[in-house]
């Protein structure tokens, strides 16, 4: 499925033909990939995401009868039929749950969506910590804003589809993943201060500066609704009561020595150690990007990889073996982003050597014994539009 025109054309007809009529619109909403700032954002702190040229399509027609049609290319079965307003609180549903819980949570804000036939199909890998699931939840978020003329600001919709995969999804995440889908523009980063959600879009032209940035999809599925995903975010939150602070983003990094010295549980220190560090390498990569240093982040991820692994103990074998593997054969930085347990990497590479930091990742994972990786070219695109 092509994700511009032919793809929203593609979409389009298939919804004729499952529901009997054309839709009234088609919408697209990316995944994204996280350049730094990882498990910062549900602590109040600072990311810098981009948007992937990968995205999430749904043709949508507007209901008068409060009934929700859901339909998916990718998914095995027929059409769910649901009232969203009769959702429950605390996940179950399968997929599903996530555009019925978008719909729901503009229903609890108080906007009249009166229904929908939606059909989906999307080219966002799933399980690959790339954000399918708010690209899903974002799509059909746009696609209401728009037929049901709420003027709901991008922002305010990401706040809205993050309560609903909190609340009826289930999966305790923060705003990042669903305020880059929404809100990121092409060829830029976006920094995103999740405490306050102001924004900045970051010129990030690697192609012009002969750079490459792949994503390493390792294909080991992750579940960040299994418990350990929500595990972390309670230990960072017993952290900063701890230390008798709203959240762990108020640690400055000249305090972090005195912060540790007060906790006693060594696991609750090194949660805390990675987000305060995290904290300050969102920022680092910042000060790069805006003198004009964009090779000089390549150290920062690396190590932003390290402390994800170790003290933070979200990677795997084939992650790390990513970062080891291009770092070794000459990428200038690597790491693993999005939630952790499997999923993808990023490397950033000169463009002169990207296919050969490609074959050296998946060599290394042959010798292994590990499943081929998927690799491709980030390039930093557009965030959640209309198409026709």
């Amino acid at each position: 499925m092509a994700g511009g025109a032919d793809g929203a054309a593609e979409v389009a007809e298939a919804f004729r033909e499952l529901y009997g009529s054309p839709p009234d619109g088609v919408w697209a909403a990316p995944g994204r990939v996280n350049l730094i700032g990882e498990h910062t954002d549900y602590n109040d702190g600072f990311v810098l995401p981009l948007a992937l040229p990968h995205t999430t399509l749904a043709a949508v027609a507007r209901r008068s009868d409060g009934v929700l049609r859901l339909h998916s290319a990718d998914v095995v079965g027929g059409v769910v039929e649901l009232r969203p307003d009769a959702l429950e609180p605390g996940g179950g549903g399968g997929w599903s749950a996530y555009p019925a819980g978008a719909v729901r949570a503009l229903l609890d804000a108080g906007h009249a969506v009166t229904g929908a036939d939606i059909h989906i199909a999307s080219t966002v890998p799933t399980g690959a910590g790339l954000s399918s699931s708010a690209a899903l939840e974002v799509v059909t978020a746009l696609a209401c804003n728009d037929l049901f003329g709420l003027d709901v600001p991008r922002w305010q919709l990401a706040r809205l589809c993050r309560r609903a995969e909190n609340l009826y999804v289930g999966v305790p995440c923060g705003i990042m993943d669903q305020t880059a889908s929404a809100c990121c523009t092409e060829s830029h980063v976006l920094h995103l201060d999740t405490r306050h959600l102001a924004q900045r879009q970051v010129p990030f032209d690697l192609a012009g500066e002969g750079l490459r940035l792949l994503v390493v999809d390792t294909r080991v599925q992750h579940e960040l609704g299994e418990g350990a995903y929500a595990r972390r975010r309670a230990t960072c939150e017993e952290g900063a009561r701890a230390l008798g602070v709203p959240a762990l983003r108020d640690i400055a990094p000249d305090g972090l020595e005195k912060a540790l010295a007060a906790l006693d549980e060594p696991v609750v220190r090194r949660r805390v150690r990675h987000v305060v560090t995290e904290n300050a390498r969102v920022e680092q990569v910042l000060g790069l990007l805006d003198r004009g240093e964009t090779r000089a982040i390549g150290p920062v991820l690396t190590a932003g990889h390290a402390s994800l692994r170790d003290d933070f103990e979200v990677s795997g074998p084939e992650l790390d073996l990513v970062v080891a593997s291009a770092n070794a054969a000459g990428a200038l930085g690597s790491r693993m982003t999005g939630g952790g347990f499997g999923g993808s990497a990023i490397v950033l590479t000169e463009e002169a050597g990207a296919d050969m930091v490609a074959m050296a990742v998946r060599d290394a994972f042959a010798a292994a014994g590990h499943r081929a990786p998927r690799v491709f070219t980030a390039v930093p695109s557009a965030g959640a539009r209309r198409l026709a």
